[in-house]
């Protein structure tokens, strides 16, 4: 098994203490079990696309040249 370290406010740790002792169970195997949870109900998309991880700086550069890959004089020499 692999060990994953994360942190969490005192007050999800103090939920999480009670819940395990409640249910005489350890706190591993409830953070276990509501990761395998999350993971069932997220169904997985596949790849990411380039795009997706950089769409949010998409228009973010001001006065830069415009159209560059359609614009000749930009394109002088690419691909040689």
């Amino acid at each position: 098994m692999t060990t994953i370290t994360c942190k969490v406010s005192e007050k999800l740790a103090a939920q999480l203490y009670s819940l395990a002792r409640m249910e005489r169970r350890s706190k591993s195997a409830l953070v276990r079990e509501a990761l395998e949870q999350r993971v069932r109900e997220k169904p997985h998309r596949g790849p990411v696309r380039a795009l997706e991880l950089v769409r949010h700086l998409c228009g973010s550069v001001k006065g830069g040249p415009s159209g560059l890959a359609t614009n000749p004089k930009h394109m002088k020499g690419f691909g040689e």
